[in-house]
């Protein structure tokens, strides 16, 4: 059996028919979050930065924020409008979502957390990378760090949107590989209708974790299950990471453990 580690798996895009069947099970995702909400966790109230998938903005990560602030967290919109994705230098694009985590960490006097979904977590995750002591943690949702070149159907879209994918040379995809100094935590689905699952995976590490849930790719942010990982992670006291584990009542199952292969 081929290996399906980040560095070697054969990252193949996911079936047309998971493709268009993603619409409708976002539809589905957006309603079970709204009948059957996630119970808030205690949190600390430090803030929470959520950054859109490509071609979203604000409006659908909504769900997510909302729950999040039940939650008692300082969530946040990036505050950029639709994310079209990176223009020219990527570095130069980055500058004022640097700017804004700083700004963020100095006016709370805490460490921000960093939640990306889908395109939106590599901007999540190379932040970290730059301004570490300002990131206390990054949860990716759907972002394929390791098959950004390929084995998805996301680079079409990027192309509609008037995207130049020619800026994506193999030196910046070894970068957006390499994970970032902080706790990480990469949730993924292997239902995914857009991207492929095993570039989703993180290499293990003491501070690393890779969480299945069964969502869309276009219903992370809504669905109950993700909501709930995503409060989860961040509730934990800043310092003692501990891997996700799955919370049972009876013999119910609530939630994914942890996958460190994605088997």
């Amino acid at each position: 059996m081929p290996s399906t580690s980040p560095a070697l798996a054969p990252f193949q895009a996911p079936s047309l028919a998971l493709l268009a069947a993603e619409p409708m099970r976002a539809l589905f995702d957006l309603f079970s979050a709204r009948l059957g909400q996630p119970e808030p966790v205690a949190g600390d109230g430090h803030p929470v930065i959520v950054y859109p998938g490509l071609g979203a903005g604000a409006f659908t990560t909504t769900q997510l924020r909302s729950h999040l602030k039940n939650c008692n967290f300082a969530a946040h919109d990036w505050d950029l409008g639709v994310n079209t994705g990176p223009e020219a230098d990527f570095d130069g694009w980055l500058a004022p979502l640097i700017e804004r985590v700083e700004a963020l960490h100095a006016s709370h006097g805490k460490r921000v957390s960093l939640v990306g979904w889908s395109l939106g977590g590599i901007y999540a995750r190379e932040i970290a990378k730059l301004v570490p002591h300002a990131v206390r943690q990054v949860v990716t949702l759907a972002t394929p760090h390791s098959s950004l070149g390929g084995g998805n159907h996301a680079g079409t879209f990027f192309k509609m949107l008037g995207g130049d994918t020619s800026r994506l040379t193999p030196a910046l995809e070894a970068r957006l590989r390499q994970r970032p100094p902080v706790p990480t935590t990469s949730i993924y689905s292997k239902s995914d209708g857009l991207v492929s699952w095993r570039g989703c995976l993180e290499r293990s590490a003491p501070d690393v974790e890779n969480v299945a849930v069964e969502a869309s790719h276009l219903g992370m942010t809504s669905h109950p299950e993700v909501l709930r990982v995503v409060a989860d992670r961040l509730a934990q006291p800043e310092g003692a990471w501990r891997p996700y584990r799955a919370r049972r009542i009876g013999r119910l199952k609530l939630a994914t453990a942890p996958s460190r292969s994605g088997r």
